[in-house]
């Protein structure tokens, strides 16, 4: 669960460094104060995208630090194994955003990729907006949110990965066959194409070692030359190097034996006579070596005529064509064969299906049984929320064999009956906009319940809704309160009320600068903020009252 966390010039907020206890953590403030920033913070350190706007006016850069306990999250810990990122049963997410748009992640202190970021975040924190029950009215949102209540987000990835390599599979059968006397006609010009690269078989690097002989073998006299003069100088020419080097090694032995100063001068002279007589026979070795050699002169002429030659017909650089020929020879592979090639791609199309069409049918099983759990209990928790009379169900509408999708065999609907004697019809044509919030609500509570994820997230979740109905979503959420650590952003009296720790967001404006500072409110706190929550701008002994009472309900 979250921890900490630590928040520097981010938005109107300068600094923040806020320890977050467990259980249910309300978070209210004046309309405009803010209070969505730590949440919009949380999501930047858990991968959301990033611009220069959120770093505050006037300083360089924006810096979250977000702290986690995942002692108890197996997931999160394997993840983190898995990248030696482990640190003692602790995941600190670091984002550092500079005013000029860029960003950075880090994982325990490693420079990560923000995808990273989003992949670990999934495992530690689910995020549940204030416009959520808009989505309702998409049908993907119903498919996704079966998909999650019902653990089966894994197999829903599995089944759209083989439905693509279906698709890819598929795509590459009826390319072949549809395009078949195109590529008869390729095959023939590859053929015609590595019939000439097969007579010259080109290496990887020979080229450079065939010009390196080639100037060398044109060049034989002058080498000769050279070379008998170069070791006349060395060793065998009168006053040689060798032999000077060799009287003054005698003159400094001598020396050295008056003045052992002098022995440094001695060794260095005596190692140069060393390397001179290795020199030497190296270039000895080397010129009886080197001989005209016409034969192996023309046949190193003839390869690199025919490296330049093949090189400006296939207009490519002739140091490549090792390249060229294996990449030729590879395309050659992948179309030829005819008929046989076509039986094989049509082949491994079909298993492809069958292997699509498997995992398919088991994400059906799976949705089929957690579908009428779902609904059942999305019902009970819509009949206290305002709707008494109303039944929810969720249906699973089989699609035709050609309209199968990377999303599985069927379409995901959710139905509702809003009252009862009246027909039930799919969500988005039945529902009013008060309803889908409290809907929503309902939803995304069971979801969260079901969810491996230890942090929940709720902003502004509750818009819509008022009174007795608010006080039983506050209920709601202190109940999810006491298995799950749950931040709620709120607006409602009777929602603040019920929160086990009361974070207060104040806005100040000080000499021509805004800030905004979250602290965690005491009792008496408290029982004022619900008091301004409930009575406006003035606040009576009657609404200090009923925040007591509200507060006092809560813990009963």
């Amino acid at each position: 669960m979250l921890t900490h966390i630590k928040i520097s010039n981010f938005a109107i907020v300068e600094e923040l460094d806020l320890d977050i206890p467990g259980k249910l953590t309300v978070i209210t403030g004046e309309t405009g104060a803010g209070k969505s920033i730590m949440i919009d913070a949380l999501g930047l350190a858990l991968g959301d995208r990033s611009d220069s706007g959120s770093v505050r006016h006037g300083a360089d850069k924006a810096e979250i630090l977000a702290t986690f306990d995942v002692s108890g999250n197996k997931e999160a810990q394997r993840w983190l194994q898995e990248r030696d990122l482990e640190a003692d049963q602790e995941c600190i997410l670091r984002r550092v955003i500079t005013s000029d748009g860029r960003s950075r992640a880090y994982v325990n202190g490693t420079p990560s990729p923000v995808q990273a970021l989003k992949e670990l975040g999934e495992m530690l924190v689910s995020i549940h907006g204030q416009h959520e029950h808009q989505a309702l009215l998409k049908k993907d949102t119903h498919r996704e949110l079966l998909d999650e209540y019902a653990g089966l987000n894994n197999q829903a990835r599995t089944v759209a990965e083989r439905y693509r390599t279906w698709q890819q599979k598929l795509a590459d059968f009826h390319h072949f066959r549809d395009h078949a006397k195109e590529l008869q006609d390729r095959a023939d010009l590859l053929r015609f194409q590595l019939n000439e690269l097969d007579e010259l078989k080109p290496v990887a690097g020979e080229l450079a070692e065939l010009e390196q002989e080639h100037k060398r073998l044109s060049n034989v006299d002058g080498l000769l030359s050279q070379g008998q003069q170069a070791l006349a100088g060395l060793s065998e020419g009168d006053s040689n190097l060798l032999d000077q080097a060799r009287t003054v090694s005698h003159l400094l032995r001598d020396m050295a034996a008056d003045d052992a100063s002098l022995k440094e001068v001695l060794d260095l002279v005596e190692s140069a006579g060393i390397q001179l007589e290795e020199a030497s026979s190296s270039l000895r070795r080397y010129l009886d070596a080197l001989e005209m050699n016409p034969e192996r002169y023309q046949d190193v002429d003839q390869r690199l005529s025919a490296y330049f030659h093949l090189a400006r017909k296939h207009r490519e650089d002739p140091h490549q064509l090792a390249q060229l020929w294996e990449t030729l020879q590879s395309e050659l592979d992948a179309i030829d064969g005819g008929d046989d090639r076509l039986a094989q791609l049509e082949q491994q199309a079909e298993a492809a299906k069958k292997d699509f069409i498997s995992a398919a049918e088991t994400l059906s099983k799976g949705r089929t049984k957690e579908a009428k759990k779902l609904g059942k209990l999305i019902s009970e928790q819509i009949k206290p929320l305002g709707m008494p009379g109303a039944e929810f169900s969720v249906e699973l509408q089989p699609l035709e064999k050609g309209q199968y999708s990377a999303h599985g065999l069927e379409q995901v609907e959710f139905i509702v009956c809003t009252n009862p004697g009246q027909p039930a019809k799919p969500l988005g044509k039945v529902a009013s906009g008060g309803e889908l919030s409290r809907i929503s609500l309902a939803i995304q509570v069971a979801c969260a319940a079901k969810t491996n994820v230890a942090t929940l997230v709720f902003d502004e979740v509750d818009v819509g809704i008022g009174g007795a109905v608010a006080q039983i979503v506050g209920k709601l959420l202190r109940e999810l309160g006491r298995s799950n650590q749950v931040l709620c952003v709120t607006h409602l009296p009777q929602v603040a009320a019920q929160g086990h720790t009361h974070l207060h967001v104040n806005k100040q404006t000080k000499r021509n600068q805004t800030h905004t500072d979250i602290a965690a409110l005491a009792q008496d706190e408290k029982v004022s903020e619900i008091a301004r929550m409930l009575g406006g701008l003035k606040i009576t002994e009657q609404t200090l009252a009923h925040a007591r009472e509200l507060i006092a309900d809560s813990q009963g």
